[in-house]
């Protein structure tokens, strides 16, 4: 198995008209575990996500359908996480 590591960024969100001076954004680490499975496929995993686990034909598409599954997982998240804002 092998480890990749993925660095993104996430954002800090306030409902506040203008983010605090304190305010700052965080980097966002995501270790991409990949193995090539006995029929020739790859599969690449996120453990830090779940469900962000693809397979892919080559390993590159492995891990870039598994980095879009975190992706979309984490900005769903952050959609769902402000429910309670005022609209």
């Amino acid at each position: 198995m092998q480890r990749i590591t993925v660095w993104g960024i996430l954002m800090t969100v306030t409902r506040e008209p203008k983010p605090p001076q304190s305010a700052r954004s965080q980097d966002l680490r995501l270790i991409i575990e990949t193995e090539p499975e006995t029929d020739g496929r790859w599969i690449a995993e996120i453990s830090q996500v779940p469900g962000a686990l693809a397979y892919g034909t080559t390993k590159e598409e492995a891990i870039n359908k598994a980095y879009a599954i975190a992706l979309r997982s984490v900005a769903d998240d952050v959609e769902h996480s402000h429910d309670d804002a005022v609209k």
